[in-house]
């Protein structure tokens, strides 16, 4: 059994700017389409346990811990407009979502690999994102993370190679270098190859030597490491067969209709009449 992870909200924003750099057009749901096909066409290729995170709302906890950590402000009205109707249109078709509202889609990814990897039937776990705060769910071979743009699957041996350090010290990393995508900025002075030689050298920020950072830098590099790390106690399953796709729902053809992409229902009919 594999299961196979997506980050949704990752994968409307590159259908979204995929769609308007090539149509030079906003569909209503040209991103909700686009985000649908490629799970049929996974589905289509093999896979039998899926499951997709999403943000509901841009804002988290994290929100309150740090005030510049990343909010909605700037994104797109068309694109915005999308996010429940994705949503929506997963659930109709027989796919399990998580809408996170609380926590961030990365959270529910987290969390979801680490119940999946904890079942013996599992063989492996795919999460499928390029967002390298998810560097840090990576296990062995058996939690891997697949990068659809370049069409990389990173092992732990592959995280090693890529950021320096172990999947375990990628939130002290991030801490240190600082992740602009979520708004924090890092240890100032510290760039990568240093961040890394650090954490290899003495392991985890808190068991760093009192004289190592500047003063005032380790208030906010453990602050930041808290930000990184992502939460893994999200109750989103009690059993990994609830991730198994077993048809869309009645009202799936209608969804269809609605964003306007009346062959998806045709394929997922054949895909319910193979299974």
């Amino acid at each position: 059994m594999i299961v196979h992870l997506l980050d949704g909200t990752y994968e409307l924003f590159r259908h979204f700017y995929g769609l308007r750099r090539f149509k030079k057009t906003d569909p209503p749901f040209g991103a909700v389409t686009g985000v649908l096909r490629m799970v049929v066409k996974m589905i289509e290729d093999g896979a039998t346990h899926v499951g997709v995170a999403t943000d509901h709302v841009i804002e988290s906890f994290r929100n309150d811990l740090w005030a510049d950590y990343k909010t909605g402000a700037g994104i797109e009205p068309a694109l915005l407009a999308q996010f429940h109707p994705l949503e929506e249109s997963l659930v109709a078709m027989g796919v399990v979502a998580w809408p996170m509202i609380e926590l961030e889609a990365d959270d529910a990814l987290a969390s979801a690999a680490y119940l999946a990897a904890k079942d013996e039937r599992v063989q492996k776990v795919c999460i499928w994102t390029p967002d390298k705060d998810l560097a840090q769910c990576v296990v062995g071979e058996r939690v891997v993370q697949v990068d659809r743009r370049s069409g990389q699957i990173r092992d732990e041996e592959a995280i090693r190679a890529k950021f320096g350090v172990a999947p375990m010290f990628i939130p002290d990393y991030l801490a240190l270098v600082g992740d602009a995508a979520d708004g924090y900025p890092g240890v100032v002075g510290l760039g990568p190859r240093t961040a890394a030689t650090l954490i290899n050298r003495y392991g985890h920020i808190e068991n760093f030597p009192v004289d190592t950072l500047r003063e005032g830098n380790l208030e906010h590099a453990l602050l930041f490491k808290h930000l990184a790390t992502l939460r893994i106690d999200a109750p989103l399953f009690n059993d990994v067969e609830q991730l198994r796709w077993r048809g869309a729902k009645a009202a799936f053809a209608a969804t269809a209709e609605k964003i306007d992409d009346s062959r998806l229902a045709t394929r997922v009919n054949k895909l319910q009449n193979r299974t």
